[in-house]
């Protein structure tokens, strides 16, 4: 049963039907990264054993730049969903202050608020 967590010290609430619809997104999205990955490692490991010619080394490189990617996101969604069954869920890592609830539609593994994430964007 999902129910209203709190997300910041002054008792805001993600309703629970958000919550239980982002919870539903990050799932989705975890399965799908799952998936993209196994399909990564197939199509790597089907080549037929010959020295890779310069387009096969370019197509190996661009797939394993994509299986980095997806292997980050599925760290960030699998850290959302062990932020919410911890209760730690849409509260910034930076100052601890609720992430918006319209970032969190947007980007359900959202670990920063809009104002953090535009700090720590600046610094790169």
């Amino acid at each position: 049963m999902v129910t209203q967590q709190t997300i910041d010290e002054h008792d805001e609430v993600l309703p629970s039907e958000d919550l239980a619809a982002l919870r539903a997104n990050l799932r989705e999205q975890q399965l799908f990264r799952q998936e993209q990955l196994r399909q990564f490692a197939a199509d790597v490991g089907s080549g037929p054993g010959e020295p890779l010619r310069e387009e096969g080394a370019g197509r190996l490189e661009v797939h394993v730049r994509l299986a980095a990617s997806a292997r980050m996101v599925l760290a960030d969604v699998e850290a959302a969903l062990a932020r919410m069954d911890t209760g730690g869920y849409g509260r910034c890592h930076l100052c601890r202050g609720p992430v918006e609830r319209d970032r969190l539609l947007i980007v359900p593994q959202a670990r920063y608020c809009a104002r953090c994430q535009q700090v720590r964007e600046a610094a790169r």
